[in-house]
């Protein structure tokens, strides 16, 4: 396995003096792997990997190099990922996907185990996801639990059904503003009226899903998008800048989040609660989701089942009113 990362390494930089450097070797032993799988390989197929250019040039690979180093790729991630999988399986590493608005939860929660975590050489690996990625995450087993956002229609029960989920809360969509009173006076604006203002939208994911399902799949030919964003902290940036004059359409829990100073993109915004007057009715979700019976089938203290607790906990302080930190997404 370490020839074949040395392989593609060379491959990626060119050189087996830029490889050893990013390794940390002499590049006498880069030279040394590379020389001997050269030699196995032209002895297997007839055709080396690699061909030498001459001192301080690129080393130049073959077509035959070209595709061996494609199936290294894909052998040494396979052989990753089973490494992952195994070490998941027995307990020694727990993967958290988790959006931006939704980590300071996940940090108040991990607290509780980071203790026992620690002394256990659990591997506790949070990832950055966004709101559109969060139950692919899941089905393809990139992170074993993960916390955000997921829009649900108020009839569809099977939705999530591949999923225990710890819900924290529903809420709908607000718009954060920096259109003056007497642009836009409303205190409240319902849905069949966003074609009256300039929107700030993002390009795909949960608030997109809202406006497909009010809309249609030509919401854009119906709609003044004024932008198309791929991050909500640039729709604040942009609002505030004044280069344009608007409405961006976020969750209620962002909307709060910014309308009460949690949120500092948001200073200097107004948030209009939107109301859904057209239908179908659909809702936001924010809560925590792992795999269906996933966390059955572990032991009591495996660290999945010491993290959805911990969950636990928190959400029920905040319910209670403990926590001051809202969950905003």
């Amino acid at each position: 396995m370490d020839q074949l990362r040395t392989l593609i390494l060379v491959h990626e930089v060119g050189t087996a003096l830029a490889a050893a450097r990013l390794l940390g070797r002499e590049q006498s032993s880069v030279q040394k792997q590379l020389d001997t799988l050269n030699r196995n390989f032209t002895e297997l197929c007839g055709e080396p990997l690699v061909i030498k250019q001459g001192r301080g040039k690129a080393v130049l690979f073959t077509a035959s190099g070209d595709s061996f180093v494609a199936i290294a790729r894909d052998t040494l991630r396979d052989w990753l990922d089973g490494v992952h999988e195994s070490r998941r399986l027995r307990g020694e590493t727990v993967t958290v996907g988790t959006t931006r608005f939704t980590l300071g939860f996940l940090v108040t929660a991990g607290e509780h185990v980071a203790e026992e975590f620690h002394e256990r050489g659990i591997e506790l690996r949070v990832t950055h996801l966004r709101t559109r990625e969060l139950l692919a995450a899941l089905r393809t087993k990139q992170a074993d639990l993960v916390c955000g956002s997921v829009l649900i229609y108020e009839d569809d029960h099977a939705a999530l059904a591949d999923f225990d989920v710890m819900e924290w809360r529903r809420s709908g969509l607000s718009l954060a503003t920096n259109l003056s009173y007497e642009q836009l006076p409303n205190q409240v604006v319902g849905v069949s009226e966003l074609a009256s203002v300039p929107l700030v939208v993002p390009a795909s994911g949960l608030i997109s899903g809202f406006l497909h399902g009010w809309f249609g799949a030509d919401y854009r030919e119906k709609l003044d998008i004024a932008a198309e964003i791929d991050d909500v902290r640039y729709g604040f940036d942009l609002l505030r800048s004044e280069l344009l004059h608007g409405c961006m359409i976020v969750t209620q829990g962002v909307g709060e989040a910014a309308g009460d100073g949690r949120l500092p993109e948001g200073q200097g915004l107004r948030t209009i609660e939107l109301v859904n007057d057209i239908g179908p009715k659909m809702q936001v979700l924010v809560g925590a989701f792992v795999r269906r019976g996933e966390r059955q089938s572990y032991y009591a203290e495996h660290p999945l089942n010491l993290l959805w607790t911990a969950l636990e906990l928190e959400n029920a302080k905040w319910k209670r009113g403990e926590l001051t930190t809202a969950k905003a997404s």
